[in-house]
């Protein structure tokens, strides 16, 4: 028998654990009305939590590193001249996009676009096979069998354009946002039936569902923490609900040549005083993406046989791309699998040799100088979404929203900037007094695009991260290839990290 005393005691016990597990609710430091309740309007505040990491993605921590050239310039460009800048965090692709991806995307637009009025959209993605021909060499079998046969499915996919692999990135943005949709019930999975059977413009596109436009079928989630202001469940996702991811996109030329040289194997983190933070040293401004850490062919400092083996696919001399019979260097003649080789510090495959690859940049040879050191890029052309067709008619024929470029009469009181279209801003605009006579007097015009890396076909020198050449945008290449890469929005060490340095309010007693 318990005693009254020891009654009222488990009494007053229970109900504070009950309190305690009572969730509070988050309010408001402007107003003091409560976050997501809907007796006070329903305001939705989703909690702050880390970007999901897309599939095929690696997360890179931003910073500090000197962009351009590290090594003496023999081809005479000075087009890479070396500059200090600070990238902000990003996502970029562990490997390049290989042939098995590129048919995917090609499957799906076969599926959706199957009336013969989208017969272009078709054609204008196919990548060109042709690129593999040359007039004194026999490449036919890569012609017939190099993006189609088995045996390369993992291989880069080649001959495609700036322009193709942008438009890639786009319809990967929409198939993951839609999978997140569907996995968690907001859209019904027979939505994709629909689509495949030659859905044509009634397909997801990520910012027209965000706009409305897009509808889909709804779903029915089996836990919904979305509501509206009555607080009745809400199925329809905006993006502060955290839910659907950042755009795929080309990565700039910065964060590819920062993800390229991997220098978080630099800064070694120490565990006394500040919790995981690194000594803020750059030791060593390696020529290629690996780090002289025992697994290149300078010195071996563990043992084994790695001394002396190649670490990238590239063309040693002219007329040796892969060795001698029995003693094949980098056992490649052509491009070889996307996991070759060793990883560099970020766990990025092939960022040297393999194959070039597409960033976003226009190619100026001075960009460096003239781009802001931070997050510098050359290709802005900032626009609007095109309201003249009114609400229910955004879309154009893919269902994407339609885009015009902003007014320079509505930019005009603006202290940032003026004009809609910078590409060539102070090199090749009115400003500048420059011009470009693209085929006259320079192969560089606004349509130039930058690649980096280094392919399969190129000597040691284009493996190094700071080199960097062009192509125009709806041109290809047997050498060219590309990565994604995606947005990380947030504190750069992830959100489960507070910005900035926080010391206690109180000083400590000594």
């Amino acid at each position: 028998m318990l005693t009254g005393l020891r009654k009222y005691a488990i009494l007053i016990a229970t109900a504070g654990s009950l309190a305690s597990c009572h969730k509070k609710k988050d309010k408001s430091d402007v107003t003091g009305w409560n976050y997501n309740d809907k007796d006070r309007g329903g305001f939705f505040v989703a909690k702050p939590k880390d970007i999901k990491t897309g599939p095929g993605l690696v997360f890179v921590q931003g910073g500090t590193f000197t962009m351009g050239a590290t090594q003496e310039d023999v081809m005479g460009d000075w087009n890479n001249m070396p500059r200090r800048v600070t990238v902000n965090s990003f996502f970029i692709d562990k490997t390049e996009v290989a042939n098995v991806h590129y048919r995917e995307y090609l499957y799906w637009l076969e599926n959706v676009f199957s009336d013969d009025q989208f017969k272009a959209v078709l054609e204008g993605a196919k990548p060109d096979t042709l690129v593999w021909r040359s007039e004194l060499g026999y490449n036919e079998p890569l012609v017939e069998y190099y993006f189609r046969h088995p045996s390369y499915n993992y291989y880069p996919v080649v001959g495609v354009t700036w322009k193709q692999a942008y438009d890639f990135c786009i319809w990967r943005t929409d198939r993951v946002n839609e999978g997140e949709l569907i996995n968690k019930g907001y859209q019904n999975k027979n939505v994709v039936k629909q689509e495949m059977n030659g859905g044509g413009q009634e397909n997801f596109n990520t910012k027209s569902y965000l706009m409305g436009e897009y509808q889909g079928v709804p779903g029915k989630p089996k836990k919904n923490d979305l509501k509206d202001a009555q607080g009745r469940p809400r199925n329809t996702v905006k993006f502060e609900d955290g839910i659907l991811l950042p755009d795929y996109r080309l990565p700039s030329e910065a964060e590819w040549e920062y993800a390229a040289l991997g220098l978080i194997n630099e800064n070694p983190q120490v565990r006394n005083g500040e919790k995981k933070r690194g000594e803020e040293l750059i030791s060593n401004k390696q020529i290629y993406s690996w780090k002289n850490d025992g697994y290149d062919n300078l010195r071996a400092t563990r043992r084994g046989n790695w001394q002396g083996a190649f670490l990238a696919n590239f063309k040693r001399g002219n007329g040796d791309y892969m060795g001698t019979t029995g003693g094949l260097n980098d056992r490649s003649a052509y491009p070889a699998e996307v996991t070759s080789f060793f990883p560099n510090g970020f766990g990025l495959y092939n960022m040297s040799g393999n194959v070039s690859e597409w960033v976003a940049d226009v190619y100026r040879p001075t960009t460096n100088v003239e781009a802001d050191d931070i997050n510098p890029y050359r290709g802005n052309v900032f626009k609007k979404i095109d309201m003249s067709g009114g609400e229910g008619n955004l879309r154009d024929s893919m269902g994407r929203m339609k885009y015009i470029p902003e007014s320079d009469s509505a930019l005009r009181n603006r202290r940032n900037y003026q004009q809609s279209y910078a590409v060539n801003y102070l090199d090749g605009d009115s400003l500048s007094t420059v011009a470009y006579g693209y085929g006259i007097t320079t192969l560089i015009s606004d349509k130039s695009r930058v690649v980096k890396g280094g392919s399969w076909n190129d000597m040691p020198y284009w493996l190094s991260p700071g080199s960097r050449r062009f192509l125009e945008e709806d041109q290809s290449s047997s050498t060219i290839g590309f990565r994604c890469a995606m947005t990380h929005y947030g504190a750069p060490e992830g959100n489960g990290r507070k910005n900035g340095n926080f010391f206690p309010k109180r000083r400590q007693k000594r």
